[in-house]
């Protein structure tokens, strides 16, 4: 039975208060359609490039841009990673908005499946390996670290799933996801793709838990930055028979934390260069427009009208912007009409 070895240390607890309250405050601010929109397509080209990069892919964020751009017909096997992680980003996208999503194998295998197609042989897509692999160092070529036996893979895969199951209302959904990411780096079920499985998976997981990372931010961005680092925290060396039980999570679950934190810190850095001109703008009569709803949970144009002296044209003007910002919306009809948060 899976019970991983970590300890709630001050830097961890810390990390996790830490990412608890950038949280709050994104969460709080309002940001228009426009802007939400820009930033996801921000953040998806940054995870496409930094996730194939980080597994060797040579090409720059610029070729990455113009590919996704493009989405050319006829691809070397390096764009043709790309077209595949964005198509894995996609459709993990479209997943989040439905209910009652299923955390287990057959997702897991759809995702190798999307980022390794038509890149290594069709029987080893979308399927647990049935061999076994080796670990090497991408420097010296030896090998580092040897997986379990491919017999037991889809055993410990179930006592993975079944961890998270079991402990989802009872440990943090951070530590859950960073274990999560680890544990399935050690067990290393597919002959390729683990890494990218790995990083998509763990995003997906986060969502699913209800810290929605997804569409905004691309903490792959965070462990292309220092990959030697990365592959040091999240990996481990020898034989996996020798060192299983010894395996401590404490390490990575800072760095992991570290990662998220980076990343809303970024976003948040982004989000005020995307705000602050003058089409999203808010003066202080549209501040008065949200408190007031914040505190009610509506506003009617009687209502403003008795916080503010600006004429009923204006008012309406006033309205129109945060509508068109996709922040309120209007509801009703004739003297019935009342706008709240969209």
């Amino acid at each position: 039975m899976f019970n991983p070895k970590y300890t709630i240390s001050n830097k961890l607890l810390a990390n996790i208060k830490r990412i608890a309250g950038l949280i709050v405050d994104l969460n709080n601010r309002r940001f228009s359609d426009v802007v939400l929109t820009e930033l996801k397509i921000r953040a998806r080209v940054m995870s496409v490039f930094s996730s194939t990069s980080i597994e060797g892919n040579p090409l720059p964020l610029i070729d990455v841009k113009r590919i996704l751009k493009n989405k050319p017909e006829y691809v070397r096997d390096s764009e043709k990673e790309i077209l595949n992680y964005n198509k894995a980003l996609v459709d993990l996208d479209n997943l989040i908005k439905k209910e009652n999503i299923v955390f287990g194998n057959k997702l897991i295998l759809n995702i190798q499946e999307t980022v390794t197609k038509d890149l290594i042989e069709k029987y080893r897509c979308g399927k647990i390996r049935q061999e076994p692999v080796f670990v090497n160092n991408p420097k010296t070529g030896q090998t580092i670290y040897l997986p379990p036996e491919e017999k037991e893979v889809e055993d410990l895969l179930n006592e993975l799933f079944k961890y998270l199951s079991d402990n989802e209302n009872k440990i943090d959904s951070l530590i859950l996801a960073g274990i999560f990411h680890k544990q399935f780096v050690v067990i290393h079920p597919f002959v390729d793709g683990n890494g990218r499985t790995a990083r998509l998976a763990t995003k997906l997981l986060l969502a699913k838990m209800g810290l929605d990372t997804f569409n905004l931010f691309s903490f792959e961005n965070y462990y292309n930055q220092n990959v030697s680092k990365y592959f040091k925290e999240v990996g481990i060396l020898g034989d996996y028979y020798d060192i299983k039980d010894e395996i401590d999570f404490t390490s990575w679950l800072e760095y992991f934390t570290d990662g998220i934190i980076d990343e809303l810190l970024r976003v948040g850095k982004e989000l005020n260069k995307i705000v602050i001109s003058p089409k999203n703008d808010l003066k202080k009569h549209h501040q008065i427009i949200l408190n007031l709803i914040k505190r009610k949970g509506y506003i009617t144009d009687q209502e403003y009208s008795n916080l503010t002296n600006r004429a009923k044209p204006t008012r309406n003007l006033d309205f129109n912007k945060l509508i068109s910002l996709g922040i309120i919306e209007k509801l009703g009809k004739g003297k019935a009409t009342y706008y709240k948060l969209k």
